[in-house]
């Protein structure tokens, strides 16, 4: 008779957003088959970088069975339609990378071709013309889908919150599903014969067995790196920055719906409104800025100047492990790896790598041709995103400091190199596999850094170009309306936030609710 070879206890070394968000995903599933134990050491902050999210982060909220309304009033959330990003090109530029679709499909095309063409015939074209998310963050507007009104029915959204208080409130969801959560410090770690893990063990002088761990220790990777010596790929000759002070300053209305990533001297500095507060920070690179003259750039910078916290300086090195899930250790989070927060995938990264492990869920057995295809679906995601936040550098124009002219020589990897290529000459985008960012967004960017295509698709003009013309002029007077009707993206919001308190309303939904 074969022996049981399910998975019994699952171990997560480390909580903050990424713990946490393994935590509940995994209780979400697993709860009911296997205990799941979390070990949080009360002397490790939250870095709480990534304060902004894609719209992945709605889907996450409904996969756990969450109350949105209620998440968003304890979160301190506030609605992103896209970035703005302000002077990557050249100084006084500026360009919008937005979640929605830009047009409709005609005869088969994607709307971009056309809108190709008519930028070549000189025609007044503005995306915002043709995208709701734009048309709709430019004036600060916002109202959700499913409304009364019946407008901006498939308009698309994610949300900044507190990743603080994101964790906390995760922490509260995951321990009523039966998540037991540790006060512990790590002292060592234990292994078996054949290199698996066996236990940690902890400073109090207890210790933990587990068959599953998950790794969400933060940058040192206790697990995956400290003790099984993974290896990591270093991405810095690609993107060089290496460093970033972040803090907190005062809340600013009118809060807009849009995440800003504005480009300074030595990389960019992000803004992040939420309810009570902005969040903000410099990503930048050590080899052409000092951290003392990186603060005082950051606290320059107009509602600056008087934070609301202590600055708070963070050193990374962008790249990944060689591996994310090793033997019977998975890393997510920082434990994985880190690419810069600029088109803020760090928390998207997380959720799907619990994914990509549900997908991929082992026995006791550990299937190494099924750890080496987890391995192999996660890698190509990361690796997507890295070519797409080198794809901001890469097309700079500016020259106007050392930095900016190490960006433009950048030595491409070739699928990126070959992408831009293809868009120079034809205006063409083909979307990879394991790809967060769908071709819109690569046209986004592209258009938006400069790069102006040879020639539109030669299938455009077979179409009946008068016809599409008046799609045109109709589709811009359908998102001008609607932007109209929509109200302020304040008005969803308090002036003056109330202190958070523990989040409950979640119960409203989840209790009950059978897993999936």
């Amino acid at each position: 008779m074969q022996s049981d070879q399910r998975i019994k206890r699952i171990a997560i070394v480390g909580g903050g957003t990424a713990g946490w968000i393994a935590a509940s995903a995994l209780a979400r599933k697993l709860g009911r088959t296997c205990s799941i134990q979390l070990i949080e050491s009360p002397d490790i902050p939250t870095i709480g970088v990534g304060e902004a999210t894609i719209p992945r982060i709605v889907d996450f909220i409904k996969f756990l069975g969450i109350d949105q309304a209620d998440f968003m009033d304890r979160v301190q959330s506030t609605i992103k339609l896209g970035i703005r990003f302000d002077d990557w090109h050249h100084v006084g530029h500026r360009y919008w990378h937005p979640f929605g679709p830009l047009g409709v499909f005609i005869d088969r095309s994607p709307f971009y071709h056309f809108w190709h063409k008519a930028q070549a015939q000189g025609l007044d074209v503005d995306l915002g013309h043709f995208n709701i998310e734009i048309a709709m963050a430019a004036q600060n507007r916002f109202i959700f889908p499913g409304n009364k009104l019946g407008i901006a029915q498939n308009l698309r959204y994610a949300l900044h919150f507190d990743a603080g208080l994101v964790a906390n409130y995760l922490r509260a969801y995951s321990e009523h599903r039966g998540v037991v959560r540790l006060a512990r410090n790590v002292a060592g770690v234990t292994q078996r014969e054949d290199g698996f893990i066996e236990s940690v063990v902890f400073k109090e002088g207890d210790r933990l067995e587990a068959d599953l761990f998950i790794d969400c220790t933060g940058f040192r990777g206790l697990l995956i790196e400290q003790t099984l010596e993974t290896g990591y790929v270093d991405w810095t000759p690609l993107l060089p920055n290496d460093r970033a002070v972040a803090m907190q300053v005062p809340n600013q209305i009118p809060r807009g719906p849009y995440t800003t990533a504005t480009a300074r001297p030595a990389g960019w500095q992000w803004k992040i409104p939420l309810q009570h507060r902005v969040g903000t920070g410099y990503v930048y690179s050590s080899e052409h800025v000092s951290d003392d003259a990186a603060l005082q750039d950051l606290l320059s910078q107009p509602g600056n100047a008087e934070p609301v916290t202590e600055p708070r300086f963070i050193k990374y090195v962008t790249g990944r492990r060689r591996q994310f899930w090793n033997k019977n250790v998975v890393a997510f989070g920082l434990a994985s790896g880190f690419i810069e927060p600029l088109e803020s995938t760090s928390i998207h990264l997380a959720c799907s790598g619990v994914y990509a492990l549900l997908d991929h869920f082992p026995d006791a057995g550990f299937d190494p041709v099924n750890i080496a295809h987890y391995n192999k679906t996660v890698i190509d995601e990361y690796e997507r995103v890295r070519d797409f936040i080198i794809l901001h550098y890469c097309t700079t124009k500016r020259d106007d400091t050392d930095y900016w002219k190490r960006c433009q020589h950048i030595d491409l990897p070739e699928d990126l190199a070959e992408r831009i290529e293809m868009y120079r000459r034809t205006g063409r985008i083909f979307q990879r596999r394991h790809e967060v960012f769908v071709e819109l967004s690569w046209f986004f960017v592209m258009h938006g850094m400069g790069l102006v295509p040879q020639s539109y698709d030669p299938l455009v003009d077979a179409s009946d170009w008068e016809e599409v013309k008046k799609v045109m002029a109709a589709m811009r007077q359908n998102i001008a309306a609607q932007v109209a009707a929509a109200p302020m993206h304040d008005s969803f919001f308090p002036e003056k936030p109330r202190e958070t308190d523990p989040a409950r309303g979640w119960v409203r939904r989840s209790v009950g609710q059978a897993s999936a």
